[in-house]
């Protein structure tokens, strides 16, 4: 733990930050400061201080174990730049070449990504496009009686509509308190996260020219849907994909490896005020 079990308390009318005291950490006896530490919290946000704390003592502690095995081995650093001109530190530089040293890993061969292609056909699936239109009646959810009867005005339009459907375009028109009103209340084409989890819910339940039979409701209001078209996603072939497979694959053999790599190292240095745990992983980023 890098934290010690003894709560801090805050002076009244200041906001608590950190839950817990900070404790002293050190790689084998050299401290790393509260100081540092603070200043690399700002690269892992999180809405738990201490999380955040604890994030970059690891990761700090992880980057001095390696900095000191290269210094331990002589390794002379020679920054790269990558293509967008950034050039590494001397410390990232030795910690990249005393991991290219110490890993041997192998090169993912083709059968190992079609595998994994045919393991996981989702994520190599455009999704589906939606082609709709709304009638949407605008209201707070905070305010019961307006919402209410908002909801009662798109069920009387879904009445209307359902004896006259070529009424829809107009009545948008006339109605729709959104801006897609002037265009027959039209929203072109629709993917996932372009509108609200419960409109898009109720798209995936529509057939092709069919209407919402009750109002849908979303903090914008209550809206009248009608699906236009569906056009569904398709799979993309191996030979589109195998090269992003096969660096996803070397990428997680990578870390796996990585992280056994700086256990061993962990196991023999004295570390104090953190444990890395079996899954640590290096950040030399």
């Amino acid at each position: 733990m890098s934290m010690s079990e003894q709560k801090t308390t805050p002076k009244p009318g200041t906001a608590p930050r950190r839950r817990f005291a900070p404790v002293t950490v050190s790689v084998n006896g050299v401290e790393i400061t509260a100081a540092a530490i603070a200043r690399e919290a700002q690269n892992h946000p999180s809405d738990d201080p201490d999380m955040a704390w604890n994030q970059a003592v690891r990761a700090l502690t992880i980057r001095e174990l390696l900095s000191q095995e290269a210094a331990r081995q002589g390794i002379v650093a020679e920054p790269l730049t990558d293509d967008e001109g950034r050039r590494e530190t001397v410390e990232e530089a030795a910690q990249r070449m005393l991991l290219e040293g110490a890993l041997s890993l192998p090169v993912p061969d083709e059968e190992s990504c079609l595998r994994y292609y045919r393991q996981n056909q989702a994520r190599f699936r455009s999704p589906a496009l939606y082609e709709a239109a709304h009638i949407l009646f605008t209201a707070d959810r905070r305010d019961k009686a307006a919402f209410a009867g908002a909801l009662e005005r798109a069920r009387g339009a879904i009445a209307e509509l359902r004896s006259d459907p070529a009424r829809f375009a107009d009545m948008a028109k006339a109605l729709s308190d959104c801006p897609s009103g002037q265009v027959g209340g039209s929203l072109g084409q629709i993917g996932p996260g372009d509108t609200t989890p419960a409109f898009e819910a109720a798209l995936t339940r529509l057939e092709p020219g069919g209407m919402s039979a009750e109002p849908v409701e979303t903090p914008y209001g209550a809206h009248v849907i009608r699906l236009d078209r569906c056009i569904e996603g398709r799979t993309f072939p191996f030979e589109a994909v195998r090269e992003k497979i096969a660096d996803y694959l070397a990428e997680a053999v990578w870390r796996r490896a990585a992280a056994q790599y700086v256990s061993i190292l962990a196991g023999q240095a004295e570390i104090t005020g953190v444990d890395l745990g079996a899954s640590a992983t290096p950040l030399v980023q």
